[in-house]
């Protein structure tokens, strides 16, 4: 999984597949990129040249030779074996299209098979079916993103519509707090074992949502009522998950939710070309959690742009684990913690591909980027429940 690799992206796809038909397969934690070594079969190796994936054939003493490299002390690398495929589950809305969500696309593109819920679903209590569980960028403050200056189009009046019948049918008199009960049943679920990824606005909006669950956030435009003069001294950030100490932002016309996100780069950076952040390196023996969840091919990625690009560090808890940061800024773009027996994993930004996309921009294709290394960072979080986990060092 270096850069002699045809496909890196595809290749997650085959890993997933061989689990699912028992094969064993270990995780090469940092070595040569983060690598997959399979028992020799002819269908994997049929499935390998189907996909386009890139593969070497050791012998016996080679593999043993590889083995021994990666658990030597001397070496930032280790192996983790992969147990079962995790059973997958994507919270969007039933109108998401692939193209309109970055883990959606890769999991379409690499193959892994998964499925779609959504509020309905997460209120009757399927997320105990799934071992794992992303969030769409959803709006968990229920403001509808805050695209206040798109309510006079075809699209938004639907979302808003569907959602307010939704929170009608089950008993809320607004859509704000429909979604606190969502957000209340994942933290539930997380405590109790499941993994949780997110990105962009489906990152910060879930702890305003969970932190506000004392009190009203929402201008009157989105819910027809006041904010709770109150509301900043009601916050209640010991619910939250990952975020402290931050504001929320009264104006329904400004874009940002609160000062979680740090927004953009400044104009001078706005640009792919200079653009970027940086991947920490974690001990592959002792820390495998975070090992797993940022290897890759390159330790610098090119940033993109979402409706919540960074994290301000001064507001992230000091328990979480930060992943990856914008250097020289204090900005951290990807970051994980544990709640109960479960993680969470949070990536800023929209898609990895597409460096600041629009409303009705046209669908990446993930075929003119199998060497992504910003879904990589995806792809590692969707294997990551699979691996058998060593304790962690304290």
């Amino acid at each position: 999984m270096d850069e002699t690799q045809a496909n890196h992206l595809k290749a997650y796809g085959v890993t997933f597949w061989a689990l699912e038909r028992s094969v064993d397969v270990d995780w090469l934690l940092n070595y040569r990129g983060g690598s997959f070594l399979f028992v020799r079969q002819p269908d994997i190796e049929s499935e390998l040249r189907v996909r386009g994936v890139s593969y070497e054939i050791l012998s016996g003493s080679q593999t043993a030779a590889v083995i021994s490299s990666v658990e030597s002390d001397a070496n930032n690398t280790s192996m983790v074996r992969l147990e079962k495929p995790p059973r997958i589950a994507v919270y969007a809305p039933e109108q998401t299209l692939p193209w309109d969500d970055a883990v959606l696309l890769a999991l379409t593109y690499a193959e892994v098979p998964h499925e779609m819920i959504y509020d309905d679903d997460v209120l009757r209590g399927a997320l105990e079916d799934y071992d794992w569980v992303h969030l769409h960028h959803e709006d968990f403050t229920g403001q509808y993103g805050k695209f206040f200056n798109y309510r006079a189009t075809p699209w938004y009046i639907e979302q808003q519509r569907q959602a307010e019948i939704s929170a009608r049918r089950h008993g809320f008199r607004k859509v704000s707090e429909l979604k606190l009960r969502v957000v209340t049943i994942i933290k539930e679920y997380v405590a109790g074992g499941g993994f949780l990824f997110a990105m962009c606005s489906g990152t910060d909006t879930f702890d305003i949502a969970l932190a506000a669950h004392r009190t009203d956030v929402v201008p009157a435009e989105y819910d027809g009522d006041p904010i709770d003069p109150d509301a900043i001294a009601s916050l209640d950030f010991t619910n939250t998950f990952a975020f402290s100490d931050f504001r929320p932002t009264f104006n329904a016309r400004e874009y940002e939710h609160s000062n979680i996100d740090a927004g953009a780069p400044p104009p001078q950076l706005r640009n792919p070309a200079v653009d970027y952040f940086t991947l920490f390196e974690f001990s592959a023996k002792y820390d495998q959690v975070p090992t797993m969840l940022t290897q890759n091919h390159v330790p610098t990625l090119k940033g993109f742009i979402g409706q919540t690009t960074n994290f301000r560090k001064s507001v992230i808890k000091p328990n979480v684990v930060i992943l990856a940061e914008a250097p020289g800024r204090d900005e951290v773009r990807y970051l994980h913690g544990t709640y109960g027996e479960g993680t969470f994993t949070f990536y800023g930004g929209h898609d990895p591909e597409d460096y600041q996309h629009f409303v009705n921009d046209p669908p990446t294709d993930l075929n003119l980027h199998k060497h992504s290394p910003g879904y990589r960072l995806i792809l590692n979080n969707i294997l990551f429940p699979a691996a058998k986990k060593k304790k962690q060092k304290t």
